[in-house]
């Protein structure tokens, strides 16, 4: 199965997803789909095998309301039962708004305070290099989210301590729950101030599976300090009435309209 199967599979479960559970965030979701197939179907060394284990590349979602994004991705992996999948945001399931390591395997870090996901793959690139481990940590912010001063205090600290078994990636899609990100509180260039904290940045279009694998490659490659992939992105990726449309940022849509979604990502 190719990148592109991957994804039209993971954005259809995001879709069925938030709309079974009537609540939840498919913008941002859809946004770093094909992000995260290639980091899961070619970069990462997770498998199914491995999931529970430490001794294995490891992922964490800073931008924690994406949780339908990973769910999905792990499902995908064959690492999550995707029966669970209609569990979502319900009484008694696993499968929370918000991502918990204490509930699913594959989940590295509970996440969804904003700005908290990235402190914590600095401490574990840390740990790593105390421990002389070499898998790598990877993670993915919002562009709304690096308007948190605590992105920028991990932001120093890994490069203070050059760990180029680091790499973030930013799912810069220009919107957040309350609109256009430069109207709202203005974080860019988002790509000039992780270089002036002493990141090696790379400027990709994020939804290009050839550029993402360069990237990831690149990122591997760099040594001395961390790599930040600013990944531009569209809000709401493969539906049409979703795209570039702040509105989807944390709605769901109704069963009329998941039908629509579901034929435009290639039906069923």
């Amino acid at each position: 199965m190719n990148y592109q199967e991957h994804a039209r599979n993971i954005r259809k479960n995001i879709v069925k997803m938030v709309t079974e559970a009537a609540s939840g965030h498919p913008g941002g979701s859809l946004s770093a789909a094909d992000i995260l197939t290639v980091l899961y179907f070619n970069e990462m060394d997770l498998t199914k095998e491995n999931a529970g284990s430490k001794d294995r590349d490891r992922f964490v979602l800073s931008k924690g309301h994406a949780s339908p994004l990973l769910y999905a991705v792990l499902a995908e992996k064959g690492i999550l039962d995707e029966a669970a999948l209609k569990t979502f945001r319900k009484i008694d399931s696993k499968l929370q708004g918000h991502p918990n390591m204490n509930y699913v395997t594959g989940v590295d870090m509970s996440t969804g305070s904003l700005g908290q996901g990235i402190s914590c793959a600095v401490g574990m690139a840390l740990a790593n290099k105390v421990q002389k481990n070499d898998h790598r940590i990877y993670t993915l912010l919002g562009d709304g989210e690096c308007e948190e001063g605590q992105v920028w205090e991990a932001a120093m600290a890994a490069a203070h301590y050059q760990l180029d078994n680091l790499c973030a990636i930013v799912d810069f899609n220009g919107l957040q729950i309350d609109g256009d990100i430069t109207k709202v509180m203005n974080p860019t260039p988002i790509d000039k101030k992780f270089e002036a904290f002493g990141w090696h940045v790379i400027d990709i279009d994020g939804h290009n599976y050839e550029a993402i694998e360069k990237a990831f490659e690149e990122a591997r490659a760099t040594k001395g300090q961390p790599t930040m992939i600013l990944a531009h992105t569209i809000k709401g990726k493969g539906v049409s009435f979703m795209e570039n449309n702040a509105a989807w940022h944390g709605s769901a849509p109704s069963a009329e309209q998941c039908a629509q979604a579901i034929a435009e990502l290639g039906g069923e």
